[in-house]
């Protein structure tokens, strides 16, 4: 098969493959404290314990994620160096997360449980996340070719998105619940996304070939020392990793469970609502998804960041100011704040899809500094930084809802729940008691968890906006100069 056809292949194949990881993702990610918070009656020290658990795994992620970059890098099979970490790490990720949405635990039980399974399934998830996202430098290194696999990847990484927010809060929450409670009800969407994930990453796994041959290469050593010397070494990758972190941060912060909870509070225990909160906002970045190498052929990346900047900036104050100024939770209100969050996360997607591109091109200028690519290393960085960011999300978010105390909301939803599914409140009882429980949240309570859902977020954009333009260097003209560069040294060896 000439080059042409395999990259044709690949840019199908590689793309299909995410769509059931970021399935996991975003259940994990999204929900994992939404169900919790529901489906679990917890005291403040119990809500500090699962706290400090995530964010004590993210930073285990500190040391997991490069050493498994540096395993990758080492790793020399007949399938090549990625291939049987996406197959062993996506299986067992699928029996962790199967397992943490069907344990029937409570209190402290519960707590112990919960901190064995997040760190479990911190390792597991990047066995597949560093190997899938480290594989797109190893596909081509052409910049053409490597935005259509980023932007097919990061599509289908949306579809993904999109199926799970169509799933999750429409079957979990309201009068759709899947058995008609919670507790059932996320149970057997994490047994659907556990058996669908593995399906699709199918596609990566026979489909895709990598066009160099590592079987040559010797294997390096896995070292600390290398895995901190090749990022400290790259002063554009710690910029590019400081900038993206704190994209991630804002951009995480309504998805932490603030989002969801704030639109349970002020519009209602109905999954409809969140469903076509989350899936609008998401719906709006497929135009960026489609349409990225287009865009980037006639535009550079940095007045891209302008546009996408203003973008952001006129959606968070469309989300804000309904809030604050309209009073009660009529449909109005509603539109509103949707159309804001549209606007804001085409804007965050945007930086998103720019810090990918620009997180991958420091692999060449890695290679014209040190003469080696790392690409297994570099790539760590990314998953590693947005499941920091992710941690730090819900450490926010959890600082939220008890500065404003949230928790004897979600305590009364989630003993409600419980009793239905243990057979004790029907569903229409079940609904009516947190209807009526509902009702007793403040305006303020509501406007809290408002603030910290958009001026937060809008703030950490600028920030990382600020920071891009005036620190990162490697463009569209430096980074094709660096190619050619590695090409000439090439011809001369």
């Amino acid at each position: 098969m000439d080059n042409a056809k395999i990259q044709k292949r690949n840019l199908i194949m590689f793309p299909l493959g995410t769509v059931g990881r970021d399935m996991v993702y975003n259940l994990v990610t999204s929900y994992l404290l939404t169900f919790v918070l529901f489906t679990r009656n917890l005291n403040a020290a119990q809500l500090s314990a699962i706290t400090a658990i995530m964010v004590a795994a993210r930073i285990f992620d500190a040391l997991n994620d490069p050493v498994m970059g540096n395993i990758i890098e080492r790793t020399r099979t007949r399938w090549g160096k990625f291939k049987p970490w996406l197959v062993i790490g996506i299986l067992t990720t699928s029996l962790v997360v199967y397992a943490t949405f069907n344990v029937k635990l409570q209190g402290w039980q519960f707590v112990w449980f919960f901190g064995a399974m997040y760190f479990l399934y911190s390792i597991t998830y990047t066995m597949h996340d560093i190997a899938y996202w480290g594989m797109v430098p190893a596909l081509s290194s052409d910049a053409n070719t490597r935005n259509q696999l980023t932007s097919r990847a990061t599509l289908f990484a949306g579809i993904g998105g999109v199926l799970a927010a169509s799933l999750i809060p429409n079957f979990t929450a309201g009068d759709n619940a899947l058995g008609g409670n919670a507790v059932t009800a996320y149970g057997l969407v994490a047994l659907a996304i556990a058996i669908i994930a593995p399906i699709f990453l199918a596609f990566t796994v026979f489909g895709v070939k990598e066009l160099r041959d590592y079987g040559d290469e010797p294997a390096p050593p896995v070292s600390f020392k290398k895995i901190i010397g090749t990022i400290t070494g790259n002063d554009q990758l710690l910029w590019i990793s400081l900038i993206f972190l704190l994209q991630q941060i804002g951009n995480g912060i309504v998805m932490s469970g603030v989002g969801q909870t704030y639109i349970y509070v002020e519009f209602g225990y109905k999954g409809i609502f969140f469903t076509a909160f989350q899936m609008l906002g998401m719906f709006v970045t497929a135009f960026l998804m489609l349409f990225y190498p287009a865009i980037s052929r006639h535009m550079n990346r940095k007045k891209l960041m302008d546009v996408l900047m203003v973008v952001g900036l006129v959606g968070y104050a469309v989300m804000l100011l309904p809030g604050l100024l309209m009073p009660g939770a009529g449909m109005p209100k509603f539109i509103l704040i949707t159309v804001g969050y549209m606007l804001a996360n085409f804007g965050q997607y945007g930086f998103y899809l720019i810090m990918m591109i620009s997180i991958m091109n420091t692999v060449e200028y890695n290679e014209l500094k040190h003469g080696t690519r790392d690409e297994g290393i570099v790539s760590s960085l990314r998953p590693f930084l947005t499941k920091l960011a992710s941690a730090l999300t819900v450490a926010i978010a959890n600082a939220t809802y008890l500065a404003f105390h949230i928790l004897e909301y979600t305590n009364g939803i989630a003993g409600f729940e419980q009793q239905a599914n243990q057979g004790v409140l029907s569903s229409d009882q079940k609904a009516d008691a947190i209807t009526n429980l509902l009702q007793g949240v403040r305006h303020g309570q509501s406007v809290g968890l408002l603030l910290v859902m958009t001026v937060l977020p809008c703030v950490l954009m600028f920030l990382s906006y600020v920071l891009y333009k005036k620190r990162y260097k490697l463009d569209e003209a430096e980074y094709e100069r660096i190619c050619g560069e590695l090409e000439r040294r090439k011809a001369k060896a």
